[in-house]
């Protein structure tokens, strides 16, 4: 896994014009997306780079895409803040019993949310801010039983 972010890392990192960012890019891979997050000078106009960029980046992606076999999004990174241009919203389902229906159903009549849907979203996204160290152990976990995976025999077939 590590490798090939690496090399998802490598080759944004040769494709992005210099002259745009005054940092290597921040590159994020799941199963559906390429995240590529361009880290620019304090001074940029946000909506000026979008504009001036869009044709190079639009290039970039199709490349990356036809490579990746993904969705490669776009953003920027100035100072502590990060906009992003385009990205993916996935749907993702789940059946949930009776007392995670109602944790929804509770942020939903608070008015925290609009639908069990958006309440869902808000809620990975608080554990998302909350536990970033313990996400970040467990990736790097997951990680390392993939090296070993990488590593070991091959699998037996059947006996």
């Amino acid at each position: 896994m590590s490798s090939t972010k690496q090399s998802h890392q490598e080759w944004f990192a040769e494709k992005v014009p210099a002259d745009w960012i005054d940092a290597p890019p921040e590159v994020t891979v799941d199963a559906d997306e390429i995240v590529v997050v361009l880290p620019v000078p304090a001074d940029t106009e946000i909506r000026a780079f979008r504009a001036a960029t869009k044709a190079d980046r639009m290039e970039i992606a199709t490349d990356g895409q036809h490579l990746f076999g993904r969705t490669v999004s776009w953003g920027v990174k100035r100072a502590d803040t990060v906009s992003l241009f385009t990205h993916l919203a996935i749907p993702a389902m789940t059946r949930l019993r009776q007392p995670e229906r109602r944790v929804l159903d509770t942020l939903v009549a608070g008015g925290v949310a609009r639908s069990r849907s958006e309440a869902l979203s808000w809620c990975v996204k608080r554990v998302g801010a909350s536990e970033t160290i313990w996400l970040e152990e467990l990736r790097e976990a997951l990680q390392a039983v993939d090296q070993v995976r990488r590593e070991g025999p091959a699998a037996a077939g059947p006996a």
